[in-house]
């Protein structure tokens, strides 16, 4: 098992949000919290230092986490907003632990226990994606920060798959088939409202 303190976790939030109308998505209103702070609920507490990725309002997120962290910058190229792979690097070159867990900023209804199962998941692996019983999450993964200079290099070839990385190494499903609706993750505003809506009223019958 991988203890707390060796374990760096992470919020994706530095993508352009161009299906919400180029809107940051990680702050967007969700049900009384930007949709970050929902993400970091499931990680804080449970992870040694906690990071955000992000492109812009940097100082708006830094409220919700230990650093925030931009997308690095390779070989003189612009930086931001180079997609989720080029985001997975940033965090597992600013990491100091041996393990980095990431997560989307996109998706508020993650498992609690989201830390816990991805840990006990991996094994003897280096990556573990989560998999909700039919298909992955590769923005749901656990990962060993060692793969840095590898990564690196596969950008460097111009990959930005992430599926296609994984492939290259060790790596396993963490299955999460029980609850394929905590990982829905939010692309539109009208996605965004429905499952507030849901969610809203999902907590309301609980209260009763």
């Amino acid at each position: 098992m991988i203890p707390t303190h060796d374990l760096t976790g992470m919020v994706l939030a530095g993508g352009e949000g161009r299906r919400m109308g180029g809107r940051d998505k990680g702050l967007e209103p969700f049900a009384g919290l930007p949709l970050v702070g929902h993400v970091v609920k499931r990680l804080e507490g449970r992870v040694a230092e906690l990071l955000i990725n992000a492109n812009r309002n940097a100082d708006a997120y830094r409220f919700f986490a230990d650093r925030v962290i931009a997308d690095v910058v390779m070989d003189g190229a612009e930086g931001g907003f180079k997609g989720p792979l080029m985001g997975i690097y940033s965090g597992l070159r600013a990491a100091k632990t041996p393990w980095l867990l990431v997560a989307p900023c996109d998706s508020p209804a993650l498992p609690d226990d989201l830390v816990a199962r991805m840990v006990k998941g991996i094994g003897q692996h280096d990556i573990a994606v989560a998999f909700d019983g039919e298909r992955l999450h590769p923005v749901v993964a656990l990962l060993r920060t060692s793969l840095a200079d590898d990564l690196a290099a596969t950008l460097a070839e111009g990959e930005r798959k992430i599926d296609r990385w994984y492939a290259r190494h060790n790596w396993c499903k963490v299955d999460m088939s029980d609850c394929p609706d905590a990982f829905a993750n939010l692309n539109t505003e009208e996605e965004k409202l429905h499952l507030e809506k849901v969610l809203m009223g999902s907590s309301s019958k609980e209260v009763k």
